[in-house]
């Protein structure tokens, strides 16, 4: 009982406090701190996560504070340890706030029941299907019976291709934003490159959704 009023008082006051304009406040500090910024930002992501804050904030600004490649990395690093700390205190600290919290989210029903049959496939295609909310789904499947192991692995597999894209669209948005600034910005044909590669990222990363949104529907976890 004592650590579910904990944790809604957490969550609260980060809602009350405009957290995600904190995050973005976070990002211009970050900016400025070298090797160890990096470090800073996986750890604020996972805060972020087990906050139930909006990640997209983050994942955007780190394409443009470190770039595609290491940006990617540590969002994904961030993402999957923010995912794992949820998991953890949904199974083990508020499992009844959690279910309280579900019971609003009538879809988790078949979620759980295909989780009882096909484990960590099913957390996997969750992860690449944008429909279903991702902090909210870190704390849900902790009520479920995927072991730590296979949901830690699927969640990192399943959440790459959502990463690389938005990572690499806050990438473009900053490179737009350094020329707008007066900065030296790339060459045309650097602009092509990074726009085709934006164009495929794009259209793999759509294909691989609705891929796993059919999957989940024919096993039964998706409406």
């Amino acid at each position: 009982m004592l650590w579910t009023i904990a944790v809604l008082a957490v969550v609260i006051s980060a809602r009350y406090f405009d957290a995600p304009a904190l995050l973005k406040m976070a990002l211009d500090r970050i900016r400025d701190l070298g090797p160890s910024g990096a470090v800073i930002f996986v750890l604020l992501y996972l805060v972020a996560a087990v906050l139930l804050l909006p990640g997209s904030v983050l994942t955007l600004g780190a394409g443009a504070v470190f770039g595609v490649v290491h940006g990617a990395v540590l969002v994904s690093a961030g993402a999957t340890l923010g995912a794992t700390a949820a998991f953890l205190v949904g199974r083990y600290l508020a499992r009844g706030w959690v279910a309280a919290s579900l019971e609003s989210y009538p879809r988790f029903a078949a979620i759980d029941q295909a989780v009882a049959r096909e484990g960590w496939k099913i957390v996997g295609l969750t992860r690449l299907s944008p429909v279903f909310p991702f902090n909210l789904l870190n704390y849900a499947f902790g009520l479920t019976r995927v072991s730590l192991r296979d949901y830690v692995l699927a969640s990192w597999i399943g959440m790459m291709p959502g990463t690389v894209m938005y990572v690499y669209v806050g990438s473009i948005a900053g490179d737009i934003a350094t020329l707008s600034a007066g900065g030296q910005g790339r060459s045309g044909a650097e602009w092509a490159i990074y726009g085709l590669g934006l164009l495929a990222t794009v259209v793999v990363t759509v294909y691989v959704t609705r891929l796993a949104r059919a999957a989940l529907v024919r096993r039964g976890a998706a409406a």
